[in-house]
Protein backbone atom coordinates (compact mmCIF):
# COMPACT_ATOMS: atom_id res chain seq x y z
CA UNK A 1 0.00 0.00 0.00
CA UNK A 2 2.68 2.54 1.03
CA UNK A 3 5.70 1.26 -0.86
CA UNK A 4 7.01 4.64 -1.96
CA UNK A 5 7.25 6.95 1.06
CA UNK A 6 8.48 10.56 1.01
CA UNK A 7 9.90 11.73 4.34
CA UNK A 8 10.23 15.50 4.67
CA UNK A 9 13.18 16.31 6.91
CA UNK A 10 14.73 19.48 8.30
CA UNK A 11 16.63 18.10 11.29
CA UNK A 12 14.06 19.21 13.86
CA UNK A 13 12.84 16.92 16.67
CA UNK A 14 9.55 16.57 14.79
CA UNK A 15 11.29 15.38 11.62
CA UNK A 16 13.35 12.91 13.64
CA UNK A 17 10.11 11.42 15.02
CA UNK A 18 8.75 11.21 11.49
CA UNK A 19 11.68 8.99 10.56
CA UNK A 20 10.51 6.39 13.08
CA UNK A 21 7.02 6.30 11.54
CA UNK A 22 8.32 6.23 7.97
CA UNK A 23 10.70 3.36 8.80
CA UNK A 24 7.92 1.38 10.48
CA UNK A 25 5.63 1.84 7.49
CA UNK A 26 8.36 0.83 5.03
CA UNK A 27 9.09 -2.32 7.04
CA UNK A 28 5.39 -3.21 7.26
CA UNK A 29 5.25 -3.21 3.48
CA UNK A 30 8.22 -5.52 3.22
CA UNK A 31 9.55 -3.79 0.13
CA UNK A 32 8.77 -0.18 1.05
CA UNK A 33 11.38 2.48 0.35
CA UNK A 34 11.80 5.88 1.98
CA UNK A 35 13.03 8.95 0.14
CA UNK A 36 14.23 11.68 2.49
CA UNK A 37 13.69 15.14 1.05
CA UNK A 38 15.66 18.00 2.54
CA UNK A 39 14.73 21.40 1.14
CA UNK A 40 17.16 24.29 1.31
CA UNK A 41 15.28 27.56 1.14
CA UNK A 42 16.89 30.88 0.21
CA UNK A 43 16.79 32.30 3.74
CA UNK A 44 18.43 29.20 5.21
CA UNK A 45 21.06 29.20 2.48
CA UNK A 46 21.93 32.85 3.19
CA UNK A 47 22.03 32.18 6.92
CA UNK A 48 24.32 29.19 6.41
CA UNK A 49 26.72 31.24 4.27
CA UNK A 50 26.80 34.08 6.80
CA UNK A 51 27.33 31.80 9.81
CA UNK A 52 29.68 29.25 8.23
CA UNK A 53 31.19 30.95 5.20
CA UNK A 54 32.89 27.77 3.99
CA UNK A 55 30.91 25.55 1.60
CA UNK A 56 32.46 22.43 3.12
CA UNK A 57 31.28 23.43 6.59
CA UNK A 58 27.80 24.18 5.25
CA UNK A 59 27.58 20.69 3.71
CA UNK A 60 28.85 19.11 6.92
CA UNK A 61 26.21 20.97 8.95
CA UNK A 62 23.44 19.79 6.62
CA UNK A 63 24.67 16.21 6.87
CA UNK A 64 24.64 16.51 10.67
CA UNK A 65 20.98 17.56 10.54
CA UNK A 66 20.10 14.42 8.56
CA UNK A 67 22.33 11.98 10.47
CA UNK A 68 19.81 11.14 13.26
CA UNK A 69 17.18 10.44 10.60
CA UNK A 70 19.55 8.20 8.63
CA UNK A 71 20.54 6.41 11.85
CA UNK A 72 16.89 5.57 12.59
CA UNK A 73 16.26 4.23 9.09
CA UNK A 74 19.46 2.17 9.17
CA UNK A 75 18.64 0.81 12.64
CA UNK A 76 15.22 -0.33 11.41
CA UNK A 77 16.69 -1.71 8.16
CA UNK A 78 14.45 0.52 6.06
CA UNK A 79 15.91 1.19 2.61
CA UNK A 80 16.23 4.90 1.87
CA UNK A 81 17.76 7.51 -0.35
CA UNK A 82 18.28 11.25 0.15
CA UNK A 83 17.34 14.02 -2.22
CA UNK A 84 18.23 17.65 -1.64
CA UNK A 85 16.11 20.29 -3.31
CA UNK A 86 16.27 24.09 -3.34
CA UNK A 87 13.26 26.36 -2.95
CA UNK A 88 10.44 27.22 -0.59
CA UNK A 89 9.88 24.06 1.52
CA UNK A 90 6.09 23.62 1.22
CA UNK A 91 5.70 24.00 -2.55
CA UNK A 92 8.97 22.16 -3.22
CA UNK A 93 7.90 19.11 -1.20
CA UNK A 94 4.46 19.11 -2.87
CA UNK A 95 5.96 19.39 -6.34
CA UNK A 96 8.45 16.59 -5.70
CA UNK A 97 5.79 14.34 -4.17
CA UNK A 98 3.33 14.90 -7.02
CA UNK A 99 5.88 14.57 -9.83
CA UNK A 100 7.30 11.32 -8.44
CA UNK A 101 4.01 9.57 -7.60
CA UNK A 102 4.66 8.83 -3.93
CA UNK A 103 2.17 6.69 -2.04
CA UNK A 104 2.55 8.70 1.17
CA UNK A 105 4.24 11.83 2.51
CA UNK A 106 5.34 11.77 6.14
CA UNK A 107 6.04 15.19 7.65
CA UNK A 108 6.41 16.68 11.12
CA UNK A 109 3.73 18.96 12.48
CA UNK A 110 6.35 21.64 13.11
CA UNK A 111 9.84 22.26 11.87
CA UNK A 112 12.76 24.43 12.90
CA UNK A 113 10.85 27.70 12.51
CA UNK A 114 9.94 28.89 16.04
CA UNK A 115 7.43 31.44 14.72
CA UNK A 116 5.05 28.58 13.88
CA UNK A 117 5.01 26.91 17.31
CA UNK A 118 1.42 27.95 18.14
CA UNK A 119 -0.32 26.52 15.08
CA UNK A 120 0.13 23.66 12.67
CA UNK A 121 3.32 24.40 10.78
CA UNK A 122 2.73 26.21 7.53
CA UNK A 123 4.87 23.73 5.60
CA UNK A 124 2.91 20.69 6.83
CA UNK A 125 -0.34 22.56 6.21
CA UNK A 126 0.63 23.38 2.61
CA UNK A 127 1.74 19.82 1.95
CA UNK A 128 -1.46 18.34 3.42
CA UNK A 129 -3.60 20.64 1.27
CA UNK A 130 -1.78 20.22 -2.04
CA UNK A 131 -0.20 16.79 -2.21
CA UNK A 132 -2.04 14.31 -4.43
CA UNK A 133 -1.29 11.40 -2.09
CA UNK A 134 -2.11 10.79 1.59
CA UNK A 135 -0.10 12.87 4.08
CA UNK A 136 0.77 11.70 7.57
CA UNK A 137 1.53 14.55 9.97
CA UNK A 138 3.51 13.39 12.99
CA UNK A 139 3.36 15.31 16.27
Amino acid sequence: MYKKILLAADGSDHSIRTAVRAAELAKLQGDGKVTIIYVIDGDQSKSDVLSEGDQGMIEQRRQQRLKPIEDILQEKNAPYQITIEHGEPGPTIVKYANENAFDLVVIGSRGLNTLQEMVLGSVSHKVAKRAKCPVMIVK
